[in-house]
Parts: C-alpha cells; sequence; structure tokens
C-alpha cells in the first residue's frame, strides 16, 4: 500500500555550468542553519574536491540534507539536495543521481538565459517525469532580463516535450550570492520564498513500507575507515542495520550480504542510524566490491530496478605505461599492473568511462564524454603519483545497417564579439562545421549556433580562445551520430624536436626561438625526441637546444648576458592534449606534462615519412 512521506523532499539541483547552482546551496545550508552562528564556511562548501575548487566547476554530484520548519503541516520536513556538474562532460553524473529525486530546481541565469547544458539536463529531468521549479537567478546581473529568460525557458520546456503538468512548472526568482529570493524579480530579505516553492511543489515520495526491500546503488564513495561506500536511495521496504540483503550485481548473479553500517545525510555530515525507510537517501559501508547499478534487496524476494542508463562515449585515448629516457624519475606508480588496477578501479565509479585493453599488454583504450572528461582523468592519476602517456583523442566511430561510417556530431553555441565572428565561422567552416543560427544578445555580442563533427573540435578550444582575444566562449552538447562529414585538415604547423638529451641552454634556445614558440626555458632536462616547441611553419624540426657557446677568449665576460629570451608559453593539461599530432604523446607524470614523439629516434622517423610518401605516390599513381 503507497503512503505520503510529508516529512520527506528529494531533490537535484540542475542547470548550466557557472549559473549558480552551489552558491545556492551555500545559501540554502546557511538559511537552514547547518552551521554554527560563527563558524567560518569556505565559499560553494559543496565543492570539496580540490580540482573543483581550482577550476571554479562542479565535478561530482554531491549529497547534503537539510531541516526546515512547515508551516502548513506543522511538522519538520527533511530536504535531500542534490548539487550535479553544469558540463556537459561529466553529464553521467546528472544521468544517475536523477533516480534519487522527485523532482528538480532548475537554474537559469537571468541575463543569459538557457545555455546548452539547461537543455540536456532538463531533457533528463523530463523523461524521468520530474516536477521542475524553475529559479531564476542572478536577477541582479548587469543586462539580466527575468522577461526574457522566463520565455525562453518555457519555450524550452515545450521544445522538450514536457506534458502539461510540466510545462506549468512554478517560477522563484533569486539572487545566490546574497541568498535572497521572491516570486517576482523583487525580491526578499531571504530564501523563504524558494523554500516555501520545494515544500508545496516537489511531490513527498509515494512508498510502500511494507513491500520486500529495494534499493539502487547510483553513487560510491569512500571513507578511510570503513573502506568504499554505496550511495542511493531505498525505493521499497525498510532497511536495519546487519539485516540480511540480497545483492543483485548488474550481470544478474546474487550474492549474499548484510550491512554493518547505515548513515544518512544531516547537513554536510553522515550520521549514523539503526534503520531508515523507503524514500531516504542512505549511505551504507562495509559492503565490498559493490558496483554503481547494482540493487540491495529482500534476500527472500530479489528483485532487481532497472539498471542506470548513461550515453555512450564518444571519445577515447589510449594510456600506456611511460616508455620516455626520463621514466621512473618522478612517478610512484609507473608500471602496467598499477595503471591497469588504478583504470578499472575508476569504472566502478565513474559511470561514463570505458576502459578495455589495448594493443599492447602495457597500454589501454580508455573512453570518455569528451576531451574535459579525460583531462580530468588524467590529471586525478597525476596527483594520485601515477605516470604514464596518453595519445591524442579521437573520435569513436559506428556503422549504420547498411555499412556506412557514422561519427558523433556536436552542437556548438558560441557567444563573442562582432569583430570576431568571421574568423569564427572561417574556423568551424574549414572544420566542417554548418552554421545553424546567429543572432545578436543584449550585451551587444553575437550568439552564433554550428553543428560540428566531434573531430573538428579536437584541439579547437586553445585556437578559439586566440581568435577571439579571450573573450569568446564556447558550449557544447552531444548531438548525435551522423554520416562520416569527410576530411578535416590537419595541425598547420610542426614542432620543434630536441635533437639531443641534456640541459637546454641559453644559445641553443636563442637559436631555436627564431624558428617558433617555445614551451621550455633554460636549465630544464629534455631528451631527444621530446617536443621542445612550435614550429611556425608546416613539418617538424629537430634542433639542439641544448647547445652551448662555443669557448674562446675573444669575447666579452658579460657576453652571454646579452642574450634575452622570450617567455616560454607553459600549456596546460588541456592545451597539451588539443597540441598532440597523431605522431605524438603526452607524457604525464606528478611533476610535469611533456610532449614526445611516439618514435624517439629521429632515424625512425625519417625513415617512416619517406616510406609514407613513397605510399602517397603510389596511390596516386
Amino acid at each position: 500500500m503507497l503512503t505520503k512521506r510529508t516529512d520527506l523532499r528529494n531533490i537535484a539541483i540542475i542547470a548550466h555550468v557557472d549559473h549558480g547552482k552551489t552558491t545556492l546551496v551555500d545559501g540554502l545550508l546557511k538559511q537552514a542553519h547547518v552551521f554554527r552562528a560563527n563558524q567560518h564556511v569556505a565559499e560553494r562548501v559543496m565543492d570539496s574536491n580540490d580540482l573543483e575548487r581550482e577550476r571554479g566547476i562542479t565535478i561530482l554530484a554531491k549529497n547534503t540534507a537539510i531541516e526546515i520548519w512547515d508551516q502548513d503541516a506543522k511538522q519538520k520536513v527533511k530536504i535531500n539536495i542534490v548539487d550535479t556538474p553544469g558540463h556537459a562532460d561529466f553529464g553521467g553524473e546528472v544521468e544517475r543521481v536523477m533516480n534519487m529525486v522527485d523532482g528538480v530546481l532548475l537554474l537559469v541565469d537571468a541575463a543569459e538565459g538557457p545555455m546548452p547544458q539547461t537543455r540536456f539536463v532538463l531533457k533528463k529531468a523530463l523523461e524521468m517525469n520530474h516536477r521542475a521549479i524553475v529559479v531564476i537567478n542572478k536577477v541582479d546581473r548587469k543586462g539580466a532580463d527575468p522577461e526574457r529568460v522566463l520565455n525562453q525557458t518555457f519555450d524550452l520546456f515545450i521544445e522538450l516535450g514536457a506534458s502539461e503538468e510540466q510545462a506549468y512548472f512554478p517560477v522563484i526568482y533569486t539572487n545566490a550570492v546574497s541568498a535572497q529570493a521572491g516570486r517576482s524579480p523583487d525580491l526578499g530579505p531571504d530564501l523563504q520564498p524558494l523554500f516555501d516553492a520545494i515544500l508545496t511543489q516537489i511531490p513527498c515520495p509515494k512508498v510502500d513500507l511494507e513491500a520486500p526491500l529495494k534499493m539502487l546503488v547510483t553513487n560510491l564513495g569512500y571513507d578511510q575507515y570503513r573502506g568504499v561506500t554505496a550511495i542511493g536511495r531505498i525505493h521499497a521496504g525498510q532497511m536495519q542495520v546487519n539485516m540480511p540483503l540480497a545483492r543483485i550485481r548488474v550481470d544478474g548473479e546474487i550474492l549474499p550480504e548484510s550491512v554493518p553500517y547505515l548513515n544518512i545525510h544531516e547537513g554536510l555530515v553522515q550520521v549514523a542510524v539503526d534503520s531508515a525507510q523507503a524514500g531516504d537517501i542512505v549511505v551504507l559501508a562495509g559492503l565490498e566490491g559493490i558496483a554503481i547499478g547494482e540493487t540491495l534487496t529482500d534476500p527472500e524476494h530479489p528483485q532487481p530496478l532497472p539498471p542506470i542508463q548513461v550515453e555512450e562515449p564518444t571519445v577515447h585515448m589510449t594510456f600506456g605505461v611511460n616508455a620516455s629516457p626520463f621514466s621512473g624519475r618522478e612517478g610512484k606508480w609507473s608500471t602496467s599492473r598499477k595503471l591497469r588496477q588504478r583504470l578499472f578501479d575508476e569504472l566502478r565509479t565513474n559511470v561514463a568511462l570505458k576502459v578495455v585493453e589495448g594493443d599492447s599488454p602495457d597500454s589501454f583504450r580508455v573512453s570518455g564524454r569528451g576531451e574535459l572528461h579525460l583531462a580530468i582523468l588524467i590529471e586525478t592519476l597525476r596527483r594520485e603519483g601515477y605516470e604514464f602517456q596518453v595519445s591524442r583523442p579521437d573520435v569513436i566511430l559506428k556503422e549504420n545497417d547498411e555499412g556506412k561510417t557514422l561519427e558523433p556530431f556536436e552542437d556548438v553555441y558560441i557567444e563573442t564579439s562582432p569583430d570576431t565572428v568571421g574568423v569564427v565561422v572561417e574556423m568551424l567552416g574549414i572544420r566542417r562545421g554548418v552554421m545553424k543560427n546567429m543572432v545578436n544578445t543584449t550585451t551587444g555580442n553575437v550568439r552564433l549556433e554550428f553543428l560540428v563533427p566531434t573531430r573538428g573540435l579536437l584541439g579547437f578550444r586553445s585556437n578559439f580562445l586566440s581568435a577571439t582575444r579571450g573573450d569568446g566562449v564556447i558550449h557544447t552538447l552531444f548531438h548525435g551520430y551522423l554520416p562520416h562529414s569527410g576530411e578535416i585538415g590537419e595541425r598547420a604547423s610542426g614542432s620543434l624536436v630536441a635533437y639531443e638529451t641534456g640541459l637546454t641552454s641559453t644559445f641553443g634556445l636563442k637559436n631555436a626561438e627564431e624558428r617558433g614558440t617555445l614551451f621550455y626555458g633554460p636549465g630544464i632536462p629534455v631528451y631527444a625526441g621530446m617536443v621542445v616547441g612550435k614550429h611556425q611553419r608546416p613539418g617538424d624540426l629537430e634542433i639542439n637546444v641544448c647547445k652551448k657557446k662555443e669557448l674562446t677568449n675573444m669575447r666579452a665576460a658579460n657576453a652571454d648576458n646579452e642574450a634575452r629570451l622570450t617567455t616560454p608559453r607553459h600549456m596546460s593539461l588541456e592545451e597539451a592534449i588539443e597540441y598532440l599530432g597523431k605522431d605524438e604523446l603526452l607524457e604525464v607524470t606528478p611533476l610535469a606534462y611533456r610532449i614526445r614523439k611516439q618514435l624517439l629516434s629521429a632515424h625512425e622517423r625519417g625513415r617512416l615519412n619517406k616510406a609514407a610518401r613513397k605510399a602517397a605516390v603510389e596511390a596516386v599513381s
């Protein structure tokens, strides 16, 4: 028999990147008195991961809970809140948490309006038949137009096929930074209007407390004292500590289990409880080998819940053991066994990732949602002490029933100044992009919409930022698989490649910088075959950056001091990945990134290029 749990609400906060989700959660926590009056609280407290704080984005979905007083029902109501990522590459985090909630808060920027990721996350919420509260945030922002944004949001609901009930959504206006909300752009003193909307508009869980236990594992964590923790919502029945359970794996195998530790969220901490019931989001510990998508159920009535559906990856890279001359100098873990174990362990928590064995015993093919998705994995492994090498990203191709090759395409949304529109259109045209729309924004910029093959976007972002002088903004969203669009030109310039192993010298670098842009300054160890700069012309150039000036007694004592080098270009991880050519690898260690040629020997590279040119001539003739 279904009953309503009026003392509980489960919600997710979803939005495009940088529209204020995590800042709004800060305000909700503070006004629910989760913190002491004199307690120092970090900004964006839910972004607890170091990478999240450094980059200013949410990468992992995280849970918290608050309690508020329901004046109408005269009772305390617990609100479980899930903060989700706003970047499309981490959409797998959004897809799985939708199984835990009954409604969503959809944040939309009062100036920007619905953006690409707004479409993606709203589509997932509507597919789960969730009720949405539209929160128009940043109403104090310059250029804010809440009325226009509301109309655009309504159009988006209709376009995505929302039901009549879903399209009749409540609207709350907020300023997350000052923690104010209102039913109109004239905000009140606090977030009480938002709390009221959650209580009245988000449906409370309808549960069967007498049914056999069913719980779907939606997320995994780790506790240094209790090991792996499993997070999920109890869909039916009740759970007690140490009660016998059946764990149904994704492949259908049933294993006996019991739960030694049972926790629930209260604020930012987990509190141990003896029991929980349907509708609760719980944290279990002590279950070895548990994985996302598995069902915990009554051993006498083992019935699995529907598995978590996540969209397929579109981009892959090859991870391998570091084979450079500097291998083993800087990393803690550098063997194929350790790398393999770590990559397959990542699959337990990163459901949008895929890992398969590579062509050789010490390489692995890792597939993800995009370059940023894989770059975050690379950065995480590097910080954990792993030393390895990766290839350039490449797209995952498919074949349809007629045997035609299909490739992934992205919807690309760009906002830039009118002066740089021409160069952006030209750059994407070369990369097989097709313009779908172009409109002027209220801020004087131009918003462009393109359909571009994912191949065309590999290595595009850094060039785009340079072309728009850092003012352009680009967002992408997976569109689908379409027929192969043909060849796309490779990188226009080659690389400056170190000729010998040693320390870079000012004299050698001075000669090299006349040929292109350098990546390193003097006194840096390099090895033969390592890329030390970007050539200003097509083709690679071998150059001796370790060469020292010949010592004679005919020069002044301060002659070397006259040499002045241009500041080298220090690339971020994403920029280094974008730079990679087909015959190049990125060496990743805890201390450095190094771009290198796959074949370190100049003689072997020359012989391979000669054979390739000969084959091309024969093919033409």
